[in-house]
């Protein structure tokens, strides 16, 4: 086993900006160090869509998430397991997490049932009955070899009421218990090839109280990470920001705080300054494969019209191997003429975009300049977005579509 496989996970906050929560630090996992604050791109089924490997690294990315209950589904975690693990199957040598599948309890909720051993669901591929439980969420990510694991908990939608957030919140710290029991003491499954660790997952909807509850309860079991889940599940943006400025304090300063599913560069600057560390979300694939290309002045419908005789690259400023050699222009006809390559040069831009973000602000922090960057970001961002809907309301009399 390698010097660095043997390595256990560890969280080395460093520098503190001077200004806000924000910090910066290090994951030392046991498939190399990632600096934070970080965001992962997401590979669903075992591939960050529409990109190879190889271009996910040239971002910069140096961890990546993989969805439990997919690969569970196909290839099933047997098979990855019996090929030496995720990072082997992808020939991903970076560190990786895995989600616990219990997203899918809010994703899939016409598919599925509740009850307090686990969650009974149909296949979304071929509608065949299936069970999940906290036992068997820990077996299929430990068996893909995931470098850090996520606890199996209940998300509840926006609008659920007190009683029903309260019953999540106690349902996922059972869920936990169990989840701790089957990985290991402390959350660490000590594996004779390398390390595995459990982060748990704060819930407690939009109602501050069980927020607090909740993490009170966390922290009480030590873990190695926790993340703040539950959140940008249809709640107006100014209650997301409130309840990220909430949460993420009540977290432990000396352990790694993961924000789960958000969002837009707006968000992830309010998260930092609270104190978060880790980002995922399917934003930046999911976009691209419409058409839609991000900028630091809101995002770009590339594939409309108006871009027909663009010459200009996506972004001036964008470092990306996509701005430096090809124009609005040439990505629109890929689009219309429905070439692969077209939503491969768009993912691949807003992966590098995601990831310049993260640069910026690491540098950001480390000059105590972080609530500037935040501000210019909100604010481009926020403007980009309305000329954009403008140019949609102009083209759509009415609001409906032509």
């Amino acid at each position: 086993m390698s010097d660095t496989l043997a390595r256990p996970f560890d969280f080395a906050p460093g520098h503190r900006e001077a200004g806000s929560r924000a910090r910066l630090g290090t994951l030392h996992t046991p498939h190399g160090d990632v600096a934070t604050p970080v965001f992962m791109p997401v590979g669903t089924a075992g591939s960050v869509k529409a990109v190879t490997f190889e271009q996910v690294e040239a971002t910069g990315a140096r961890i990546i998430l993989g969805n439990t209950y997919h690969l569970h589904l196909r290839p099933g975690h047997e098979l990855v397991a019996g090929r030496g693990g995720l990072h082997r199957f992808l020939g991903w040598s970076g560190a990786m997490l895995t989600d616990s599948a219990g997203f899918q309890v809010f994703s899939l909720t016409d598919l599925v049932k509740v009850d307090e051993d686990g969650v009974s669901f149909r296949s979304h591929l071929d509608g065949e009955r299936l069970r999940f439980t906290p036992e068997l969420s820990m077996e299929v990510q430990l068996g893909l070899g995931a470098d850090i694991v996520m606890a199996f908990d209940q998300c509840v939608p926006a609008d659920a009421g007190p009683a029903e957030v309260a019953r999540a919140v106690d349902r996922t710290q059972r869920w936990l218990a169990r989840c701790v029991a089957a990985v290991g003491r402390g959350g660490r499954h000590r594996a004779d090839d390398y390390e595995r660790v459990l982060f748990g997952i704060m819930q407690g909807g939009t109602l501050p109280a069980e927020r607090r509850r909740h993490a009170t309860m966390l922290v009480d079991l030590d873990l190695p990470g926790y993340a703040i889940g539950g959140l940008s599940v249809g709640e107006p943006k100014e209650v997301l920001h409130e309840m990220i400025d909430l949460a993420a304090p009540l977290l432990p300063d000396d352990r790694p705080r993961y924000l789960m599913g958000v969002g837009y560069p707006d968000d992830i600057v309010t998260a930092v300054l609270a104190g978060v560390d880790m980002f995922d979300c399917v934003l930046p694939t999911r976009m691209a494969r419409t058409g839609s290309v991000l900028t630091w002045d809101g995002r770009m419908v590339v594939k409309n019209r108006e871009y027909q005789r663009d010459d200009r690259p996506i972004d001036a400023t964008c470092p990306c191997p996509v701005c430096a050699r090809h124009s609005r222009a040439y990505i629109r006809h890929l689009f219309q003429a429905r070439e692969l390559l077209g939503p491969m040069l768009a993912t691949q831009h807003n992966l590098w975009f995601y990831q310049e973000l993260m640069r910026g602000i690491r540098a950001a922090i480390a000059e105590d300049q972080l609530p500037d960057l935040a501000r210019d970001v909100r604010r481009r961002w926020s403007e980009g977005e309305r000329r954009r809907l403008d140019g949609v309301a102009r083209r759509e009399p009415g609001g409906r579509k032509r």
